[in-house]
């Protein structure tokens, strides 16, 4: 079915009541963009922040009257940059099934689309279906623990994958080797996701997944936690409770001006490694020192 979309520049204020007009104008979603370049990278919990200004797009079916709708918009909001114009009509996941490729980290491990067949039949291929999942390995952040990962041996460790979104880092580690994986989420449908990709990967039997205050007592030889720096910071002694002597610790979703800053967090447990950068997003690892 063709499109029209309908956009608009507003300031914060008017865009709750511009979200609602567009609604109610037959409009079947409303996004919001920033108009500038002030990005919102972490939030505090419970909070929903937006730019100072916005761009607002309305998505509405093809048949509807556009002269109608734009003097409807106009009338409340004159000179706003309203455009109106046909949007392609695409399959948008399988344009994005079409751009996602086999990807490789470091010498034995892939991940790939479940629609294409391995590059190399013989690694360890991690099949993910796009559409699902939260974390592909096409992020920065995400590459660096599948780097890490596919560098260390976790052949009969253990390991927790703190924020596990798709479970692409603990299901990486348990075709890799490792005996047992933990993975926790804040969102369910991570945990579905999780538990998906674990079954298409014939390591469902050896990882549990739950919500955060859900994880048992225990210590794991593997800590890996990839989301962002403040929760980072303020996770720092419950993800090194969870570490055993010796265990080692990897994060990442840090940007590189916030490095210094996870590593004085984490200092007080472990032995840090040096940081490693790739596309300006920071892997920070290191070992605990023995209590």
């Amino acid at each position: 079915m063709p499109w029209i979309q309908l956009s608009l520049n507003l300031p914060r204020a008017q865009t709750v009541f511009a979200e609602q007009l567009l609604l109610a104008a037959g409009s079947l979603s409303v996004t919001f963009k920033d108009a500038e370049d002030n990005p919102v990278l972490e939030p505090a919990p419970g909070e929903t922040p937006l730019w100072d200004n916005i761009i607002l797009t309305g998505l509405f079916e093809a048949g509807i009257n556009t002269s109608l709708l734009r003097e409807h918009v106009e009338k409340i909001f004159p000179q706003n940059n309203l455009r109106i114009e046909p949007l392609e009509d695409r399959d948008w996941v399988r344009a994005w099934m079409d751009d996602y490729k086999p990807m490789q980290f470091g010498k034995r491990l892939w991940v790939c689309p479940k629609h294409l067949a391995p590059p190399q039949p013989d690694a360890v291929n991690l099949m993910l279906d796009p559409g699902l999942a939260f974390g592909t390995g096409t992020h920065a952040t995400t590459a660096l623990c599948l780097q890490w990962l596919d560098s260390f041996d976790v052949c009969d460790k253990t390991l927790l994958d703190f924020g596990c979104g798709s479970g692409v880092l603990a299901i990486a580690a348990l075709m890799l080797g490792a005996a047992h994986a933990d993975g926790c989420d804040i969102d369910p449908q991570a945990l579905v996701a999780s538990r998906n990709n674990a079954l298409d990967n014939h390591v469902a039997e050896k990882l549990d997944v739950m919500l955060p205050g859900d994880l048992p007592e225990k210590k794991y030889d593997v800590v890996m936690a990839n989301i962002l720096a403040g929760p980072l910071v303020q996770l720092a002694p419950e993800l090194a409770g969870f570490t055993r002597s010796g265990g080692h610790v990897v994060l990442s979703g840090i940007l590189q001006t916030q490095a210094d800053e996870i590593c004085r967090a984490y200092k007080s447990w472990f032995e840090l490694d040096a940081p490693v950068v790739q596309d300006d997003w920071v892997r920070i690892s290191g070992v605990k020192r023995a209590s």
